[in-house]
């Protein structure tokens, strides 16, 4: 249950700081004006929030963690909302930094 929990945290503060971050660049870049950037920040404020309920006390840990998971995440978002299309670098990039969260987060520790 605890893997499970820190993994929807995590897919929770990608989607916050990813969309947030998102809605700042339409806002500006897209000319969509400041409600946008104001949604976005908003977004991005709440994805600290969410980051500190992670089951693990490490702010370290769980940083590096959530980095693999924002590349991933990034990468799909672009997908999702651009039509972004990643090649095979950007992918095999991707699930090396999804075993590297697996690793930090999950791997058995001696302790």
């Amino acid at each position: 249950m605890t893997v499970l929990r820190s993994v929807v945290l995590f897919l929770v503060a990608a989607l916050l700081e990813i969309g947030g971050a998102w809605m700042v660049w339409q806002g500006v870049r897209e000319h969509r004006g400041w409600a946008w950037v104001g949604a976005g920040v908003v977004a991005l404020g709440v994805y600290g929030f969410v980051a500190t309920l992670q089951p693990d006390a490490n702010f370290g840990r769980i940083l590096a963690a959530y980095g693999g998971v924002f590349v991933a995440g990034s990468l799909a978002w672009g997908v999702v909302a651009d039509g972004y299309r990643p090649d095979r670098a950007d992918i095999a990039g991707a699930l090396i930094c999804l075993v590297g969260v697996a690793v930090i987060m999950y791997a058995p520790r001696g302790h």
